[in-house]
């Protein structure tokens, strides 16, 4: 079940009034709600997460999509029961200072990283780093723009610090990962100049040929740990649920290769393909041998 931002207000008005007057024994019977962005690696994961629980742990998940900040504030609230794409230290900084101490750290997922960047076919010798973007000829041929995803996103806060830190006279176009990747897949195919925010794992970089630029004063960061987070007693009350979601980890590259067939396919292809092709790992994630 997907849920938009109107449904999720009142969804947490509901579940909020279910709670004050339910038992713990009442709880453990409710379906689990996993929240995620509309990010292609946070649905992969998400996604394979809820197939997992209702296939191997007998219960059944409700799926929330949101932005971020909802999300934080549905898991604190305890309206999830988890979100499995925080990205530490640097990225989600803000929601985790307001998080800690309200809600459960589940183990770290992935590993990624984030920056701006550029199609391979840009020279390198004329802007091979942040710094470089303030050249008047680089600024003209990107037309001053720096393409970014929705507004309130921890890298959308990151892009706009680097502006600062690096003294660029840019503007910061916020637009949704679907709407940047259109606009990069409309420069790609002119071979236009065009500087955006990328990331691990993305498939943009398995599709395209690009290239971070080098960021001198870390202002985008540096490797990220993308970890779960849980509602505060989800380990008590939900410990199959818990400990699984504290297994769940797996190498860059295939999920990578998942959110390729993903965008190729559609959601469930990819969830299906990675189950089928990683029992001996998925096994050790439900705490089982594999077979």
């Amino acid at each position: 079940m997907l849920l938009k931002k109107r449904q999720f207000l009142s969804l947490s008005a509901g579940l909020a009034a279910g709670l004050a007057t339910g038992s713990v024994q009442a709880q453990s019977g409710r379906p689990i709600r996993l929240g995620y962005a509309p990010w292609t690696d946070a649905e992969f994961i998400t996604r394979l997460a809820a197939k997992l629980i209702e296939d191997h742990l007998g219960t059944p998940v409700k799926l929330v999509q949101t932005d971020v900040a909802p999300l934080y504030q549905g898991v604190m609230r305890g309206d999830l029961d988890a979100v499995l794409m925080c990205w530490l230290p640097k990225t989600h900084r803000d929601y985790w200072k307001r998080a800690e101490g309200n809600v459960e750290r589940l183990g770290q997922i992935y590993t990624g990283k984030m920056g701006l960047a550029v199609p391979a076919y840009v020279p390198e010798g004329e802007v091979s780093s942040i710094a470089d973007l303030a050249k008047p000829g680089v600024r003209g041929k990107v037309e001053g723009r720096i393409q970014t995803i929705e507004p309130g996103a921890g890298m959308t806060r990151l892009v706009h610090e680097t502006v600062k830190a690096y003294g660029l006279d840019y503007t910061v176009q916020e637009s949704g990962e679907a709407g940047m990747l259109a606009m990069l897949q409309r420069a790609i195919r002119g071979k236009d100049w065009i500087v955006f925010s990328g990331w691990n794992p993305h498939w943009m970089f398995n599709k395209f040929d690009l290239r971070y630029l080098d960021d001198p004063k870390l202002s985008m960061g540096e490797e990220e740990k993308i970890v779960g987070a849980g509602r505060l007693g989800l380990r008590e009350e939900r410990p199959e649920v818990a400990a699984f979601l504290s297994r769940l980890s797996l190498p860059l590259e295939e999920l990578e290769k998942a959110m390729t067939k993903m965008q190729e396919e559609n959601a469930e292809a990819a969830v299906a393909d990675y189950i089928a092709s990683h029992q001996e790992r998925i096994a050790g994630w439900l705490g089982k041998a594999a077979g």
